[in-house]
């Protein structure tokens, strides 16, 4: 059984899902893979777990925080989740490449493997999938959307996103002869 709860962040609507080991699932709302089957799951804005993962994504968007403790239990395959671990070891405002992910999840050469199995990591944000890259550097998929995956590199870097975030680049650093707009 899944308890779940809803997050309001600066990007959008967030489902937060919990089992009672750990946190299982945070989705921006609409983004792929969203869950659809949640016939069992129920609604508690009192669960512990999801407390905490509210309370630490929202220290993470005010720029305060950048690790998270919350427990996580996500469901995949044996792969899928050497591969959420080694997303987890990236630090804050750091990037790395679909091969680099795939040879720290102990699979050299399977790249596309890597990615395949980072566009299904169900704990988006705290499960940082956002800071992988590919090869040239180049911002490439996000379950959650490229427009977030820049925002959310951004906030990493300590820049202020630009109109139509289009000219970030993969470290999230912004040219230097445009000045920041507020964000949204």
């Amino acid at each position: 059984m899944h308890s779940y709860d809803l997050y309001e962040s600066p990007h959008g609507e967030m489902l937060l899902a919990a089992t009672d080991r750990g946190l299982a699932g945070v989705y921006f709302s609409g983004q792929k893979y969203f869950p659809h089957d949640e016939s069992e799951w129920r609604r508690d804005g009192t669960n512990a777990l999801l407390r905490q993962a509210r309370q630490e994504l929202a220290e993470y968007f005010a720029g305060a925080r950048r690790r998270f403790d919350v427990a996580l239990d996500p469901s995949g395959t044996p792969f899928q989740r050497a591969v959420w671990k080694a997303i987890s070891g990236v630090g804050y405002g750091a990037t790395i490449s679909y091969g680099e992910l795939a040879r720290r999840a102990g699979a050299a050469g399977r790249a596309r493997a890597a990615g395949a199995a980072t566009g299904r990591n169900p704990i988006g944000i705290i499960v940082p999938c956002h800071r992988i890259v590919g090869s040239d550097g180049s911002l490439t998929g996000y379950a959650g959307g490229l427009e977030r995956k820049k925002a959310l590199l951004a906030l990493e870097a300590g820049v202020l996103p630009l109109a139509g975030l289009g000219e970030l680049t993969a470290t999230g650093s912004a040219p230097a002869s445009r000045a920041p707009r507020p964000s949204c």
